[in-house]
């Protein structure tokens, strides 16, 4: 901020922190406005996905707006700290974040003073993050932002009720699970048991009537004949082709102990490493075995985007405590995302490698100019990846 002051005319520290925290300007407008121009720039309604993710944002105290002792993403361990909840929109390696929510916790919902002391609006309930993951996902549905499926990790994948509205709502989706999910290959009778005996009550609750046991998927890898893996592309990285090997079958999770809907569950292995990958999906039973590999690593991508925000554009970087600042610095972090996405596809047809942080590192030898011409800017992109070309190169040929 105290950067900006220096080189924004007419500006303060002061009036900026006053625009961040205190105005009243509505940041949801804007999102709204980002969320318009990326559907202009990358929407597609057949390989653009939606993806949910959360963050976490150390910090000191107990004054930020929904802080507490609880799981940080970015630590791998509980550490007091902000959670967000994001949506990001992904169309190949194209990526950003358009949508956000602060989790606030039950405690601080029910807490009067602290609501009050932080900004937290009256009419604000308590929300679990998948019910604030899904009221931005059907918000985008609703605004008919065009996509061809939602991607999640396993602490939604393993949510059966949150993956229920979606089916409900006809989206497809696709869902890490934890290694211990259990599934029936086939399904199992159910119905309500016959009674034992002639004392208590009639039996009234449906149960698997047969012995057919459910087992994990973990366990499945190893019953899987070698016809049902695949060999199947991913995606291109900054050093290499990256490659699977995929296996997919018509599955029943268990959901309440009884069998949930028939899905498909997904189990990849990506090449040159060990950790294998287990997913759920509805995506209809005649989709091919491509389009699924590429569904089943779109997540990838939501997680290099809340990596761009933070990296790129100093996401975690705020000083800001109260509800209001929190939303209004993600909601700036979002339409700076935008601008290095426009920029990035200004420069796509002379520069088709050009990444994000290739635009912000450009921006930094470019700003302090007064002026650079298009021959100067193309000069730098052609520098930065005749290097990274080298690099991947010499990759290439010590892994022979």
């Amino acid at each position: 901020m105290t950067e900006i002051a220096k080189t924004v005319p007419n500006c303060n520290n002061q009036s900026l922190q006053h625009f961040i925290s205190d105005s009243l300007w509505d940041e949801q407008g804007l999102i709204y406005d980002i969320q318009d121009r990326l559907i202009e720039l990358i929407g597609d309604k057949e390989n653009g996905s939606l993806q949910l993710d959360e963050s976490g944002f150390p910090k000191q105290g107990n004054s930020s707006a929904g802080v507490q002792r609880q799981y940080c993403g970015r630590l791998g361990k509980k550490e007091n700290c902000q959670v967000g909840v994001f949506l990001g929109y992904v169309n190949d390696n194209k990526r950003t974040l358009i949508d956000k929510r602060l989790y606030i916790p039950e405690d601080w919902a029910g807490d009067i003073k602290l609501r009050k002391k932080c900004g937290i609006p009256e009419d604000l309930v308590f929300e679990t993050k998948a019910e604030l993951g899904l009221e931005m996902i059907l918000d985008a549905k609703r605004r008919y932002i065009p996509f061809g499926w939602i991607g999640m990790d396993s602490f939604y994948g393993q949510q059966a009720w949150f993956l229920a509205e979606l089916e409900k709502e006809r989206i497809v989706y696709i869902a890490d699970i934890p290694c211990d999910t259990r599934v029936w290959l086939n399904k199992p009778d159910v119905g309500i048991p016959q009674k034992n005996g002639i004392r208590g009550r009639n039996p009234t609750v449906e149960k698997v009537l047969d012995n057919n046991n459910p087992i994990r998927v973990d366990k499945l890898v190893n019953e899987l004949d070698s016809s049902q893996w695949h060999r199947v592309f991913l995606r291109d990285s900054e050093r290499k082709e990256m490659w699977c090997r995929l296996a997919y079958l018509r599955v029943f999770p268990v959901k309440d102990k009884l069998p949930g809907e028939e899905c498909w569950l997904i189990i990849r292995r990506n090449e040159g490493e060990t950790e294998t990958k287990y997913q759920f999906s509805n995506t209809p039973t005649d989709t091919s075995i491509d389009r699924i590999g590429k569904m089943s690593c779109s997540r990838y991508w939501i997680e290099r985007a809340i990596e761009d925000a933070k990296g790129e554009v100093g996401l975690a970087d705020y000083e800001v405590r109260g509800y209001i600042g929190w939303n209004h610095h993600v909601a700036m972090v979002f339409m700076a995302m935008l601008f290095l996405l426009e920029m990035q596809g200004k420069w796509k047809s002379k520069a088709p490698l050009l990444t994000i942080c290739d635009v912000r590192e450009i921006f930094e030898v470019i700003m302090p100019k007064r002026k650079v011409t298009d021959k100067e800017i193309l000069k730098l992109i052609k520098k930065k990846h005749k290097a990274r070309y080298s690099a991947k190169l010499s990759h290439h040929i010590r892994g022979r």
